[in-house]
């Protein structure tokens, strides 16, 4: 845990951020250690302290305002919304700029590969040569048996297999990149439909038989089927780029002490 005693005091010019109010903030701010929880959690209180004094500053008044969900938001937040509402003006992303961004980032639209996967695992640690040997004798047995019977794949799955897919006989379901280790999805996406590995594949398991079943090549996506999405996502990272400028601008005018805000280009919020 955090010693809030031994932080240094946070304040916004004369407006003191109290130890307990950060502690209360900081289970909005999961992080990797309760250091960073509390450093974000204090910047999001100065944030806040900023435009709540900017908009009493300007004379705005709570009005009534709903969050996405239909609530009623308190008279902070409402000011909070008010400012932002008058100051942060954001222009709608035309398709002539989600049509840029998308021929920029055409990786992003990609569908990826995937392939149904059979594959029988014969379990053997690699440090063990005695057992790994035996593994591939056994995994090779299981082809030559696969080559003369395609059909008995289900059988000497659930026969043989050490995975738990033995009991679908031996089917994983569609894989895609990055699913299993890189030595299995090598050979699996290197078959055709239907196709047998002709050899054992080696991985940290085991041995692997391995099958390819039905495929859905890559594909690009076409523009028409993301361009709101597009939209939605310039319009947003604009709102954000203003907002961090706009909380930048009232940082510099006022004192800040007991933490750092991000310049900015950074995320504030």
């Amino acid at each position: 845990m955090v010693d809030v005693l031994e932080r240094a005091q946070v304040r916004v010019g004369e407006a003191a951020i109290s130890p307990a109010r950060i502690a209360e903030e900081m289970q909005n701010h999961p992080a990797s250690n309760a250091n960073q929880a509390w450093e974000a959690a204090a910047r999001a209180l100065v944030v806040r302290e900023l435009l709540l004094g900017e908009a009493r500053r300007q004379g705005f008044e709570p009005g009534k305002i709903s969050d996405p969900h239909g609530r009623e938001l308190g008279a902070e937040d409402a000011l909070i919304e008010t400012l932002l509402e008058r100051e942060i003006n954001v222009p709608s992303a035309n398709e002539a700029e989600a049509r840029r961004y998308y021929d920029s980032h055409l990786d992003r639209f990609t569908s990826p590969l995937l392939v149904e996967a059979e594959h029988i695992l014969i379990s053997a640690s690699p440090d063990d040569e005695l057992v790994y040997n035996m593994a591939l004798s056994d995994a090779r047995g299981l082809i030559r048996d696969l080559v003369r019977d395609p059909f008995r794949f289900a059988e000497l799955a659930a026969a043989h297999s050490a995975c738990p897919s033995k009991e679908q006989g031996g089917n994983l379901g569609q894989i895609g990149p990055g699913q299993t280790v890189p030595e299995f999805e090598e050979v699996l996406f290197g078959l055709d439909e239907g196709q047998l590995a002709e050899s054992p594949v080696r991985s940290r398991y085991g041995v692997h038989v391995i099958r390819a079943g039905r495929r859905a090549e890559a594909r690009v996506l076409p523009f028409e089927a993301v361009e709101q999405s597009i939209r939605a996502y310039l319009e947003e990272a604009s709102y954000r780029r203003a907002l961090a400028q706009f909380i930048a601008i009232l940082a510099g005018q006022i004192e800040i002490e007991g933490v750092d805000l991000p310049m900015a280009d950074g995320p504030l919020v």
